[in-house]
C-alpha cells in the first residue's frame, strides 16, 4: 500500500458464519449418520469463542461413548454365543460342552440382540447411504451383517445347514471396536478447533469503580469493560494496554515464538498469555469479533471447504462401494456355483470380501490431512479460507508483492525536507501535516509522527478530499493546500526545481509535494525501512524457483532501489491502486501461476485476479473478504511456509490414498479366498481387523504431517 493509493479503500465488511454449517461429513464417513452427526447449528452467543469447536468435540466424546457402551454391551452378549454354538466349539475342541435341547433358539435369542444393538450404526448407516444414493462403508458392514443374520436365522427357523452367528457377532465386536479406537485416532488428528477454543480462560478479573476486581464470566465481558491480567494468566479477550507493562506470548495465535513486549496503547490478543507483569486491559473485542472466534470461524470453514482432492477420494470410495458388491456377489457364485462348496463357506467369503473392501480409509485419507495442515496453519501464523487455492500454492511459479507495510515495515518518518522559493522548510512540513491530520495512510501518519516530533504545531483545515491514488487536499487559511505524488504533478504540467530536489531522491525513498493554490512550494522525502526477512523471504523464495515481484505507486527510481535491496526478480512503479490487478493480469498471461500478496483493504482487485490472494498483516482483523490465506504477521516469509505447507500436504494426502487403495487391491482376492488351496482363509472376523487396522495406519499418517519453516 503506497503512498499512490493515498484514498483509503472501506474496511470490507467481516463475514462470520452464524447459523447451520456442514460439519465435514467424511470425517467419520458420518458413522452411518450415527445419532446426530450432520446438520446443526453453530450459534456464536455473545462470548461464544469457539462455540462450534466445543459443540463439534463433544458430539464426538458422545459417538465415542457410545461405541464404546454397545461394544462391551456386545462383547459380553458374545460369550454365550461362543459357547453355545456348534461350529465355534468344534473349531476349538469343546466338542459336546454345554448342549441342550432349544440351543439353537438360544443363540438366535443372543445374536439377535448383538445383531440389533451392537449393529445399530452399522444398519441406520446402510439405510442413510441408500436414502442419499451414496452407498459407502455402512452400506458394505450393513449387507454384510444382515446377510449373515437373515441367512442364519432361516437355518435355525426354516432351512437345513450351518449358522454362523458366531461370525456375526465376533464381526460386530471387532467392527464397534475398530471404530471405537479409530474415532480416538481421528478425533486427535482434527482436534484443531478444539484446541483454539481452549486458549481463552473461562472467567476475567473485572475492574469495578478503578478500585476493586470481580470475578466475572468471560461472556459477560462487553466493550469497554476493563479488566486486570495477573502475571502468567491468559488474556479473556481482545483489547488495549491502559496501564502496566509486561512480555504477552503469542505463539499458540500467531506462530511468534518470542515473548512480544507490551505498554500502554499496545493491543492484546485474547489467548495469550501474559509474562512478569501485571496489566489493566480495556476490553474491544469480544464474541463473533475477537481475533480468537475469527480464527476458529476461518479454521473450520477451511476444514468443511471441498478440495479437488476430496472430490477425487469421495468419487473412488464410492467406486469401490460398487466393487466390493460385485466382488463379494462374484466370490459367491464362484466358490457355490463353479467351485460347489456349500452354500456357508460360500457366503462366509462373500461377507468377508465385502468388510474388508470397506472404503472407510479411503474416506477418511483427505479429510485427516486436511485438519492436521489447518491446525498446523494456524499455529504457524497464516489462516487458510479457500482449500482449493491452498492446494494450489504448491504450484505457485510468481509472487507479486505490494510494498508498503509487506516488504517494508510502513513506519514512514520524513527524512529530508525541500523549500522551493521563500517558503521555510518547517512551514512546508506544518502545511503537510495539517492536511494528512485527516488521513489514515501510512505515509500521511509518518508525516503527522514527524511533526509530532519536532512539535510543529498544524493548522485547522475544512473541504478535507482524497485524491484517488495521487494524494489529498483541503482548505487552510485560506489557501487550498495539496499534499500529493509526483504523478500528480506530471499530470498538470507542474514542475519542481531540479536543483532543490537532487538532496531528496538519494536512496530509498518516497516523495512527495506540498502545492498551494496550484503551485509547489516544497517537497518531503520520507524514508521507509526495508524488512531484513523480506530479504530472507526473496532469497528463499528463489531456491524454490519463485519469481519475485514488486508493485508500487512508488516512482520508478525509489522502486528500483527498492528492489535492489531486496533482491527481486522486477518491479512495477507508479502503478495506481486501481491497476494493480491489471499487473497481476500480466503476470498470469506470462503462464505463470501467481500469488498476490498485499494488506487486503486496498489491494483487494488485485488479492482476487491472482491465483493465490494473501492478506499480510492483518493482526487481530483476519476476516479479509477477497483473500484466500490470511497472515497474522506482517512477516513475507510465511509466504515460503504456506508454499512448503501446501507441498507437503499434498505429499501426505498421496500416501494416504495409496495406502487406502493399495491395501483394497490386495485385500479384495485375499479376502476372496485366492489362497485358500494354500490353507490361507480370513474369517469375517479377521477381514474387520484389517480393515480397521488401514483406518488407524491413515489417522496416524496424517497426525505425521509436518513441514519444514
Amino acid at each position: 500500500m503506497d503512498h499512490d493509493e493515498h484514498a483509503r479503500h472501506g474496511q470490507p465488511q467481516r463475514e462470520h458464519a452464524q447459523g447451520s454449517s456442514r460439519e465435514w461429513r467424511a470425517e467419520h464417513g458420518d458413522h452411518g449418520g450415527h445419532d446426530a452427526h450432520g446438520d446443526h447449528s453453530q450459534g456464536q452467543g455473545k462470548g461464544g469463542h469457539g462455540g462450534h469447536g466445543k459443540d463439534h468435540a463433544s458430539h464426538h466424546r458422545m459417538m465415542l461413548r457410545d461405541f464404546r457402551r454397545r461394544f462391551i454391551v456386545s462383547i459380553i452378549l458374545t460369550v454365550p454365543v461362543l459357547l453355545i454354538s456348534p461350529m465355534f466349539k468344534e473349531l476349538v475342541g469343546l466338542g459336546d460342552f454345554l448342549r441342550f435341547p432349544g440351543e439353537g433358539y438360544a443363540l438366535f435369542a443372543f445374536s439377535s440382540l448383538i445383531y440389533f444393538y451392537g449393529g445399530w450404526p452399522f444398519l441406520k448407516g446402510l439405510f442413510d447411504e441408500l436414502r442419499g444414493k451414496q452407498p459407502g462403508m455402512m452400506t458394505l458392514i450393513g449387507l454384510a451383517i444382515t446377510v449373515a443374520y437373515v441367512y442364519s436365522s432361516l437355518v435355525v427357523f426354516v432351512l437345513p445347514g450351518k449358522t454362523f452367528f458366531w461370525e456375526l457377532a465376533t464381526l460386530v465386536d471387532i467392527m464397534l471396536l475398530g471404530h471405537w479406537i479409530e474415532m480416538r485416532s481421528v478425533m486427535s488428528a482434527s482436534s484443531a478447533l478444539e484446541e483454539l477454543a481452549r486458549l481463552l480462560p473461562s472467567e476475567a478479573h473485572k475492574l469495578v469503580d478503578n478500585e476493586r476486581t470481580e470475578d466475572v464470566s468471560v461472556e459477560d465481558l462487553v466493550s469497554g469493560d476493563r479488566i486486570l491480567i495477573k502475571p502468567g494468566e491468559k488474556l479473556p479477550a481482545d483489547g488495549e494496554i491502559v496501564e502496566g507493562e509486561s512480555s504477552v506470548n503469542e505463539a499458540m495465535l500467531t506462530g511468534e515464538a518470542t515473548p512480544v513486549d507490551k505498554k500502554p496503547g499496545d493491543k492484546v490478543i485474547g489467548g495469550s498469555v501474559n509474562g512478569e507483569g501485571s496489566l489493566t486491559v480495556e476490553v474491544r473485542q469480544t464474541g463473533k469479533d475477537s481475533y480468537l472466534a475469527q480464527v476458529i470461524d476461518l479454521v473450520q470453514k477451511a476444514q468443511e471447504s471441498k478440495s479437488r482432492s476430496q472430490d477425487t477420494a469421495n468419487r473412488a470410495a464410492m467406486w469401490l462401494t460398487f466393487i466390493a458388491l460385485a466382488a463379494g456377489g462374484l466370490t459367491m457364485i464362484a466358490w457355490w456355483a463353479f467351485i460347489g462348496r456349500e452354500f456357508a463357506f460360500s457366503l462366509e467369503r462373500t461377507v468377508t470380501v465385502m468388510v474388508i473392501t470397506c472404503p472407510h480409509a479411503l474416506g477418511l485419507a483427505v479429510p485427516l490431512v486436511v485438519a492436521v495442515s489447518t491446525s498446523l496453519a494456524a499455529g504457524s501464523g497464516f489462516l487458510i479460507r479457500d482449500r482449493g487455492a491452498f492446494e494450489r500454492a504448491r504450484n505457485i511459479e510468481a509472487v507479486l508483492f505490494d510494498k508498503t507495510g509487506t516488504l517494508t515495515l510502513g513506519e514512514f518518518r520524513v527524512a529530508e525536507t525541500a523549500s522551493f522559493g521563500d517558503m521555510d522548510k518547517e512551514e512546508v512540513l506544518r502545511l503537510a501535516a495539517s492536511v494528512e491530520a485527516a488521513s489514515e495512510h501510512p505515509i500521511a501518519r509518518g508525516i503527522m509522527a514527524t511533526a509530532e516530533e519536532q512539535n510543529v504545531k498544524t493548522a485547522r483545515i475544512e473541504d478535507f478530499q482524497a485524491i484517488k491514488g495521487k494524494g489529498a487536499k483541503a482548505r487552510m487559511e485560506d489557501r487550498e493546500v495539496a499534499v500529493v505524488s509526483e504523478g500528480y504533478l506530471r499530470e498538470r504540467g507542474l514542475k519542481a526545481p531540479d536543483k532543490s530536489m537532487e538532496p531528496l531522491r538519494a536512496g530509498v525513498r518516497t516523495l512527495v509535494f506540498v502545492v498551494v493554490d496550484g503551485q509547489p512550494v516544497g517537497a518531503l522525502a520520507l524514508a521507509d525501512k526495508v524488512r531484513e526477512s523480506s530479504k530472507q523471504a526473496v532469497a528463499e523464495l528463489k531456491e524454490l524457483g519463485v519469481r519475485c515481484i514488486m508493485i508500487t505507486g512508488d516512482n520508478g527510481r525509489t522502486a528500483e532501489a527498492v528492489a535492489r535491496e531486496i533482491g527481486l526478480d522486477e518491479f512495477f512503479a507508479e502503478v495506481l491502486p486501481d491497476k494493480k490487478a491489471e499487473k497481476v493480469k500480466e503476470v498470469q498471461d506470462r503462464g505463470l501461476t501467481t500469488a498476490m500478496v498485499g494488506d487486503g483493504i486496498n489491494d483487494a482487485p488485485a488479492l482476487a485476479q491472482a491465483d493465490i490472494g494473501i492478506a499480510i498483516g492483518a493482526g487481530t482483523d483476519v476476516a479479509m473478504e477477497t483473500a484466500d490465506i490470511v497472515l497474522v504477521k506482517s512477516d513475507p516469509r510465511d509466504v515460503v511456509a504456506i508454499i512448503k505447507l501446501a507441498g507437503a500436504t499434498r505429499r501426505k494426502m498421496i500416501q494416504n490414498l495409496f495406502w487406502a487403495t493399495g491395501y483394497n487391491a490386495f485385500a479384495i482376492p485375499l479376502a476372496a479366498g485366492v489362497l485358500a488351496p494354500w490353507g490361507i482363509l480370513l474369517s469375517p472376523a479377521a477381514g474387520a481387523i484389517l480393515m480397521s487396522l488401514s483406518t488407524v495406519i491413515v489417522a496416524i499418517n496424517a497426525r505425521l504431517l509436518r513441514f519444514p519453516r
